[in-house]
């Protein structure tokens, strides 16, 4: 029952729309209806400018903080994992945008940081390495959360509830991306910054 309550708390926190709510409310502009239409921190970068995108990344990092940082303190590695996939789960199927919502890599990201700081690090070292080298933010995210379980389960000295974690969210990121992954198959996927040629 404990780790039922703390998985809905984590999802009502995670589900909290960031993406459209800064830009509907401090730009007037539903980020759904620009760009690729998804409400993360890259799309923010495209339709609101990099004001918009820091507060979009900021909030929703810490819709998994938040969640897996409590309960790392008061249930353990064990119920701050379950935290950590419920937030992430609730940013991705958010019940306020009828079960559509962000690819959950920031959310993840911070999620990850709770667990623990040097995986957390990791993880965004893994993601810059990644944009940086292609100029494709998906690269980057792929890249960081693969490096994530890994990162976990050395920094954690093996915790399983930490390293399922990190799997699982690779596996989560890696299906949200799946229309990226095809892109990037095609040679269509849209850079960072529109324009940009990819780094040979």
């Amino acid at each position: 029952m404990t780790l039922f309550l703390i998985a809905l708390a984590a999802f009502a926190i995670g589900s909290i729309p960031f993406g459209y709510l800064v830009g509907r409310y401090a730009y007037n502009r539903d980020i759904r209806e620009h760009g690729s239409g998804n409400i993360g921190a890259m799309n923010a970068l495209r339709s609101l400018g990099k004001a918009g995108a820091v507060a979009v990344l900021l909030l929703d990092a810490a819709k998994g903080f938040v969640p897996a940082f409590f309960a790392l303190g008061h249930y353990g590695d064990g119920g701050a994992s379950v935290a950590a996939a419920a937030a992430v789960l609730g940013h991705c199927f958010s019940p306020w945008l009828r079960g559509r919502g962000g690819k959950g890599v920031a959310t993840s990201f911070g999620a990850i940081f709770a667990l623990n700081g040097f995986a957390g690090a990791i993880a965004v070292l893994g993601w810059i390495a990644g944009a940086l080298a292609t100029q494709f933010s998906s690269v980057g995210s792929l890249f960081g959360s693969l490096l994530a379980p890994v990162a976990l389960y050395v920094f954690s000295y093996g915790s399983f509830p930490e390293t399922t974690y990190g799997v699982f969210a690779l596996a989560l990121i890696a299906y949200t991306h799946r229309e990226n992954i095809v892109r990037l198959r095609r040679g269509t996927e849209n850079p960072i910054r529109p324009g940009k040629r990819p780094i040979t």
